[in-house]
């Protein structure tokens, strides 16, 4: 993906892709979220006990009107800042203060504004948080205007999207509108002119939401932006729309493509366990939902930091999904070179009742050459042999991608190459790009080719993709039809078949209110290209009954428990602080045992794990000790024999610096012994 773009899809089909905004979230029965409050909680009960606690001083507040923060089902609440203080991670960075916060911007009742560029992990992203301020009492309005707080989440793909982001903060500002400005720009470009003296949360940090918009609207300009272990799954969430649950499966990837900026702000591939992606779409199943969108930077590498693949979380998804098809999976985009090895299981997981037979392959260009500049790390064949696989194997399949038109170095030859690719497969779905370079990325020092050209380029393309009508076959035929949204006309609704075809039907309250969330058979009268319109033949009901919500899971991933372990860990040394003080000055100070005793992960009663494990202090010897903690925690030897290794390195060469030094002071004094000899 790059800059300047021109839009290939519909008006109707960026409603559902490219949204820019929460609106919608709030529905008539109130907000859906997850977990540890109720499916659907209404926010007009909750901002009046927000109102009610804030006002009386309650148990559920500070005396100041903070609302206190009780721990979240998975064990992960937020910490308060003494605590963050004193461990010394994860502290916010507070630029200074402007004026006092006036009487609406009392955290827990002031009015928060959400606004989301970007793909459907931002917006995944987006509705966590307003689920979180939400969960907090926060007024969640769709009209800026009636805003206290805008919460902008921002896109660095493109600059059209940056820019975007630019005029909001202006008119935010002109209007005197508290901001925070969360997702990939400021992670990729915290410096950048525009971020000045503004509240910044990064795309790890979004669990910390509600105590950067308390203290934004406290006056305080904050800085949230470390890396740290993926944010749990089991926040609570609203949706945009109630019927769509947005699955991330990861964050991040394993490329380093030259033209990308994503990557300064993602970072490396980091994934969710396939255990906690299980829990959360029966979460969403038992929630009611009709699609479930999985999501991530490249679907086909899911996993390898975990050891653990893209086909075994299929298996495990598809496993759990209802069999009457009354919710539908769809995958999400994957990049060539790490789905290679999972086609079967991609073919296998599409031909489910419940999963949509559609993938989104970006290709980028047809011409290995520019695909090397880009380090796609994959060529042209490679493509090929995915999107053929997946057509053999799965009939009727919706393969999308994407080009990127002028990319530098692009000569004539090469552009010829990506125009017979796209003769040659005439993609359903092709979303068009023209290079523009981002700041900072190594193709932004490369030699451009001539904005005319590229431009030339563009409209060959578009005018191609424009002049096929893949949907004609469909006029006369039957089709099931999972209807989700309303279009941007705000009268028609929206669905699609398994084949991710997107269908137009009539629309109006009445069968808004028969449709909305359901499949029904449609018979399809007119095809478009980008679309085709239906009327409806019957509604489908539900004949498998959804499962009740799982418990939580305890952690969302291996890299949140070792997350959590940090605050484990100063709750037991504070325990054992407090054991030593009554067993007297001659305790362990690790452990707190009698003097005499030994203490570690052997010792029964300590409530700590074998990778916890901590140096005696007591009649142990140092050497004992280390042989205990090398047999009881495998996990660790690494790390020992390198630390030996390291420390036994040193030591041989101090001893032998010292040795040479000895030889040649003995050297000397051999040499003057001699001569005093002579000299007699």
């Amino acid at each position: 993906m790059t800059a300047a773009s021109t839009s290939i899809a519909p008006v109707v089909e960026d409603d559902i892709e490219d949204l820019e905004d929460l609106g919608g979230a709030e529905t008539a029965d109130g907000v859906r979220v997850t977990r540890d409050l109720p499916p659907v909680v209404t926010l007009r009960a909750k901002r009046s006990a927000s109102r009610a606690a804030v006002g009386g001083g309650g148990a559920n507040t500070d005396g100041v009107g903070h609302r206190s923060r009780a721990n979240d089902s998975d064990g992960r609440g937020a910490q308060s800042d003494d605590d963050d203080d004193e461990e010394g991670d994860d502290v916010p960075e507070i630029l200074g203060s402007s004026e006092p916060a006036g009487a609406s911007a009392v955290p827990g009742v002031a009015k928060v504004h959400v606004k989301t560029f970007g793909c459907s992990h931002n917006h995944s992203d987006s509705e966590f948080m307003a689920g979180q301020l939400g969960a907090y009492g926060y007024d969640l309005v769709t009209d800026p205007d009636d805003a206290d707080v805008w919460v902008v989440n921002t896109c660095t793909v493109k600059n059209p999207s940056q820019s975007a982001m630019n005029t909001v903060i202006i008119k935010g500002k002109a209007q005197g509108k508290k901001l925070v400005i969360a997702g990939c720009v400021p992670q990729g470009d915290k410096k950048a002119k525009e971020l000045e003296d503004l509240s910044l949360i990064g795309v790890t940090q979004i669990d910390r939401i509600v105590d950067v918009v308390e203290r934004t609207l406290a006056g305080d300009a904050v800085r949230l932006l470390e890396k740290k272990p993926l944010p749990s799954l089991d926040l609570p969430k609203v949706r945009r729309n109630e019927h769509v649950e947005i699955l991330p499966l990861s964050t991040g990837c394993l490329g380093q493509c030259t033209y990308c900026k994503t990557k300064h702000a993602r970072g490396e591939l980091g994934s969710y366990s396939p255990e906690a992606l299980v829990q959360r779409v029966q979460t969403a199943i038992a929630e009611g939902v009709t699609e479930i969108w999985l999501s991530s930077e490249d679907t086909g590498a899911y996993g390898i930091d975990l050891g653990t693949d893209v086909t075994r979380l299929l298996r495990d998804l598809t496993a759990v999904l209802p069999t009457d098809g009354s919710c539908m999976l769809r995958l999400g985009m994957t990049n060539p070179p790490y789905i290679l090895a999972h086609l079967d299981a991609v073919a296998e997981a599409m031909h489910h009742p419940s999963v949509y037979a559609f993938l989104h392959i970006p290709v980028q260009a047809g011409s290995d050459a520019v695909l090397d500049r880009m380090k796609r790390e994959y060529v042209v064949a490679e493509f090929e042999k995915v999107a053929d696989t997946l057509l053999a194997k799965v009939p009727g399949i919706t393969i999308a991608t994407d080009i990127i038109c002028g990319f530098p170095g692009e000569t004539s030859e090469d552009w010829e190459k990506t125009m017979a690719l796209c003769r040659k497969y005439e993609f359903v779905e092709l979303h068009l790009s023209q290079f523009y370079p981002r700041p900072g990325t190594p193709a932004a020092r490369m030699k451009r080719v001539d904005t005319k050209e590229v431009k030339r380029r563009s409209r060959e393309l578009t005018a191609y993709i424009e002049s096929y009508r893949p949907h004609d076959t469909l006029v006369g035929t039957t089709q099931k039809v999972w209807v989700t949204d309303v279009a941007k006309d705000k009268v028609s609704l929206v669905g699609h078949t398994k084949s991710y075809v997107q269908v137009l039907l009539p629309g109006g309250e009445e069968n808004k209110a028969r449709l909305m969330g359901k499949s029904a058979e449609v018979r399809i009268i007119d095809a478009h290209r980008w679309h085709v319109t239906g009327e409806l033949i019957e509604v489908h009901d539900r004949t498998a009954p959804r499962p009740e919500a799982p418990p939580a899971p305890k952690y969302s991933s291996p890299a949140a428990e070792a997350w959590d372990l940090k605050t484990r860990k100063r709750k037991e040394a504070a325990a054992r602080a407090d054991w030593v003080n009554e067993k007297g000055n001659n305790a362990c100070s690790s452990c707190g045992a009698p003097e005499g005793e030994t203490c570690g992960g052997d010792k029964e009663g300590t409530g700590s794990s074998d990778a916890e494990t901590t140096t005696t202090r007591n009649d142990e010897s140092l050497g004992t000790w280390m042989f205990r903690a090398l047999t009881t925690a495998p996990e660790n030897r690494l790390e020992w024999i390198l630390t030996a290794g390291v420390f036994l390195g040193l030591l041989g060469i101090m001893l032998s610096w010292v040795a040479s030094h000895l030889s040649k002071i003995a050297s000397g004094v051999s040499a003057m012994a001699s001569m005093t000899r002579t000299d007699r």
